[in-house]
């Protein structure tokens, strides 16, 4: 184990293996009472569940990241920003708009003041270039800098764009699909779940789609960017669809709000349809699709016209396969979900072009581009459908200058009060937009 291992982080070793550089471990857990409370990701335990026939208790919470065990012991060296940085890190020759430069100076004054700030752009606003100049900054600084996301398709598209804009700066990528071992960098993109092996590790964290699944709603995961951050760090959250509580903390003061409601080019977000299609699920029965999606389907085909085709089940996914091979014939095509062993291959497959489509459950909903394409959801008034990712899904649409617009379908059985306020929450921002253009 190097030195460098252990800045700024919490590294899990059993109590009979032998100390690293002589390091007084500090213990796992804390016990009180019938309870014991898991120092990595702060679950609050009943002892007799958690206890093991060695009569150690463990964390089942955090178990994917290595079993926690209460005879074990973590290790930790204070973060010591030992960075060479280059004088100019920021290699990207693009140019932001007057709106998205106001919008990333306001930014930039927060990350260099260790602000807890939302940064709420509509969905192809250039989130990830206004956060340029403030990554600039903090790099130029000496800081250590992180920019975390719930999901590996996130990590796994910000990873070049990172690498092309801040070309002499080394970059960790860290994820559990990842098989290279950890390195110690100035700049870290990861998923959130990797923050939990942190401790007061980074001068700024970036949380790009901070409402999205896993992260939202898990306690564990909230401590574990709060833990990551140094004592008075920054921490700047990112997305288009900002939940409830993020907009409670900004009314609240708790958080400063930078808010862009128009995209880079321009151009507004492409209006969703809805089309009536009766039980479709029956028809898939007898290998059918509902007439008005097969019409859909096969004008894109044959105009050569990639897109995204969400569905509401895992379930679903086959029986459709099966009719779309049915009614497109040879098309290449694919489908994947949040478990499919290959699907950061297929993501990357469909990146590259090599398919005519991909037909996804909702895990492609948010964080990933391919430029120029349509969208269709089947089932879009399903409840796994959320009003939030309702309007990320058609965010997927109109994402190039080349093609800035698109067509977003819903295919539904009935009317979905989910879909009326996407409608309008898209209405709203187009307004907004109109409105900042003037």
């Amino acid at each position: 184990m190097q030195k460098e291992e252990l800045y700024g982080r919490r590294v899990l070793i059993n109590q009979a293996l032998p100390a690293p550089f002589g390091l007084t471990g500090e213990k796992t857990m804390d016990e009180r009472g019938r309870w014991v409370t898991c120092r990595r990701c702060n679950a609050r335990l009943i002892k007799e569940r958690v206890r093991l026939p060695s009569g150690a208790y463990y964390c089942p919470v955090c178990l994917n990241l290595g079993r926690v065990t209460s005879h074990d012991r973590f290790y930790h060296l204070v973060e010591p920003n030992q960075f060479t940085s280059p004088t100019n890190p920021c290699t990207w020759q693009g140019k932001l708009s007057p709106l998205q430069e106001r919008v990333a100076s306001e930014v930039a004054a927060g990350m260099a003041a260790h602000q807890h700030r939302l940064l709420w752009a509509v969905t192809g606003a250039g989130k990830t270039e206004m956060i340029f100049p403030a990554l600039t900054g903090a790099l130029k600084r000496g800081e250590r800098v992180a920019v975390a996301s719930p999901r590996v398709d996130v990590c796994l598209e910000l990873y070049p764009r990172l690498q092309a804009a801040f070309a002499g700066v080394p970059i960790a990528l860290l994820h559990g699909k990842n098989p290279a071992p950890y390195q110690y960098r100035q700049l870290t993109i990861c998923t959130t779940h990797q923050l939990l092996r942190f401790y007061h590790a980074f001068d700024n964290l970036v949380i790009d789609e901070v409402d999205a699944f896993p992260f939202a709603g898990d306690p564990a995961l909230l401590f574990a960017a709060h833990q990551a951050i140094k004592e008075g760090g920054g921490l700047l959250f990112l997305t288009a669809t900002p939940s409830k509580e993020l907009l409670q903390q900004v009314h609240q003061k708790k958080l400063a709000v930078s808010y862009l409601p128009q995209r880079f080019h321009g151009h507004p977000l492409p209006q969703i349809q809805t089309v009536l299609v009766g039980k479709w699920r029956a028809k898939l029965t007898k290998g059918k699709l509902p007439n008005a999606v097969s019409v859909w389907l096969k004008q894109r085909v044959t105009k050569g016209q990639e897109f995204l085709l969400f569905l509401p089940h895992v379930a679903d996914l086959a029986p459709v396969a099966r009719a779309l091979k049915e009614n497109l014939g040879a098309v290449k095509f694919m489908t994947v979900h949040a478990s499919d062993p290959q699907r950061l291959q297929k993501v990357q497959a469909m990146r590259e072009r090599q398919l005519s489509f991909l037909v996804t459950t909702t895990i492609l909903e948010r964080g990933v581009t391919f430029p120029g394409i349509d969208v269709g959801v089947l089932g879009a008034d399903e409840e796994v459908f959320s009003t939030a990712a309702l309007v990320q899904i058609a965010g997927r649409v109109g994402r190039s200058k080349e093609r800035p617009g698109g067509a977003v379908t819903f295919w539904v059985q009935e009317n979905s009060r989910r879909i009326e306020e996407a409608k309008q929450q898209i209405k709203s921002m187009n307004r907004r937009a109109r409105g900042v253009s003037k």
